[in-house]
């Protein structure tokens, strides 16, 4: 795969954390400036939940490690620990790319132990980041899945996923396809703050509204919602009656997490830019990962008189994926990522 003005190390590159017997090279380019690409061979792609995650799935890939969507809230940053790299800007500029994954997950589901149990994508880190556009992995790896007739969901901020609404479609013709799309945000400085790799809200507005058109049904994940920043009721019925006209047929809303790593990164941010709210916070999640259950209840108050008058509650085939999991290390520590 040629770059432009590319950069490569095939000696020494690889991460301390990574298995170098798979690590193929590094990659820079001025097309993803500060991003540093570490591509690699996976061993497998299914990754099998923990029996006791009570989600709607067993399975999920993950086609790339980190995000350079840089959400300052992502509960998936402490994986990233798991190479020896902090969960912070290391996070959103070194990626692993696994880009033999199409293949891999082909022979997969070509096994006879394989009961065509639904996958997920986007679990972690997005499937449609602004990489993909370059590796290509998730046309193979839609195909890959269509053709073991295996069910599947997606959950995104990546506009890139317009670009697969054909195989997409064609894909919904003989197996389950549920698309979920991920928009928290509609105020724009709070955007270009708090998440500043991602789409614009309108730009997945928009592609919402494509999916529908399309004869998809989909569910939007307003998640996560930023305790005093966007829980205001003019900022949720902006955002449900956005959503709502978007095509969106539910909403899955509730309240950022804060686990590991994550809680630092985040809460530095807030003591810059919002340092009025560090105590509000700090009595709000107070040492754990997790809101007061009277914040939660709240929320919940709050929202659902909101979601009906916007008519998101009604029931659909997809499956939202109604919380993100607890992050866990990969198949070299535990099994998740690889």
């Amino acid at each position: 795969m040629r770059w432009q003005s590319q950069t490569l190390d095939a000696d020494d590159g690889a991460l301390p954390g990574l298995d170098r017997a798979g690590f193929v090279r590094t990659v820079q380019t001025p097309e993803f400036e500060g991003i540093t690409f570490h591509e690699v061979l996976c061993k497998s792609a299914l990754n099998k939940m923990p029996e006791a995650s009570n989600l709607p799935f067993h399975w999920t890939i993950n086609p790339m490690r980190g995000c350079s969507h840089a959400c300052r809230y992502c509960f998936a940053r402490p994986t990233h620990e798991y190479l020896d790299l902090d969960a912070g800007r290391d996070f959103d500029s070194q990626i692993v790319v696994k880009t033999n994954i199409a293949a891999v997950l082909r022979k997969e589901l070509g096994r006879r132990s394989w009961h065509h149990e639904p996958v997920a994508l986007g679990t972690n880190t997005d499937p449609y980041q602004r990489a993909e556009g370059r590796y290509r992995l998730m046309p193979g790896i839609i195909r890959a899945l269509t053709d073991s007739g295996t069910p599947f969901s997606i959950l995104t901020k990546g506009t890139l996923l317009r670009r697969d609404m054909p195989l997409l479609t064609a894909a919904a013709r003989k197996v389950r396809v549920s698309i979920a799309v991920s928009i928290a945000i509609l105020d724009m400085d709070l955007h270009h703050s708090l998440e500043s790799g991602t789409p614009s809200p309108k730009a997945r507005l928009e592609m919402v509204r494509a999916l529908a058109d399309a004869g998809f049904e989909v569910n939007v994940m307003v998640a996560p919602v930023i305790p005093y920043l966007t829980d205001s009721r003019a900022h949720l019925d902006a955002l449900f009656g956005a959503i709502a006209e978007a095509g969106a047929v539910s909403v899955v809303a509730f309240p950022m997490h804060l686990r590991g790593a994550t809680r630092g990164w985040f809460l530095s941010w807030l003591a810059e830019a919002h340092p009025a709210l560090v105590r509000r916070y700090r009595q709000l999640y107070g040492r754990g990962a997790y809101v007061t259950p009277e914040y939660a209840s709240w929320l919940r108050e709050r929202a659902q008189p909101l979601l009906q008058q916007h008519g998101l509650t009604r029931e659909h085939t997809a499956e939202p994926q109604a919380q993100p999991p607890a992050p866990l290390p990969d198949d070299t520590q535990l099994a998740l990522f690889a």
